[in-house]
């Protein structure tokens, strides 16, 4: 039954990412907001991705900062690499488990209000030198 495991597991070491990344969880904002403000900033380099979300009224940037932030602090601290070089190589928003409430509504009926929340990831990279 576990006859490679051990091959396996090496096979998966070996292709694992290295890449910085940074996971920001049950965050109480539907994906589809948050999207907007993660659309904003793909594929830009660490401090611009910075700028505009510090520039953007939309309430999902704070947190999409703090999960950037979060990948910049791990890939200087894991990797050594500096936060000046980094891009936004991969971001998405993918939807968390839903808070289901009721809403007392008249003749003694209720509708179901449905309180969203979202998983953020991060992925920074490198950018190459031309």
């Amino acid at each position: 039954m576990a006859k490679r495991i051990r091959t396996k597991t090496a096979e998966r070491q070996k292709n694992k990412d290295t890449r910085p990344k940074a996971f920001a969880r049950h965050i109480r904002m539907s994906p589809y907001k948050v999207r907007r403000a993660i659309d904003l900033v793909r594929g830009k380099s660490y401090t611009d991705a910075i700028a505009i979300l510090k520039n953007t009224p939309l309430a999902a940037a704070e947190p999409v900062i703090k999960v950037i932030n979060s990948a910049a602090a791990n890939a200087e601290h894991n990797n050594n690499l500096a936060k000046k070089d980094l891009y936004v190589a991969e971001i998405f928003a993918d939807q968390g488990p839903t808070l289901k409430r009721i809403m007392p509504r008249a003749r003694g009926s209720a509708d179901r209000i449905l309180k969203r929340t979202s998983h953020i990831t991060v992925i920074l990279d490198v950018r190459e030198a031309k």
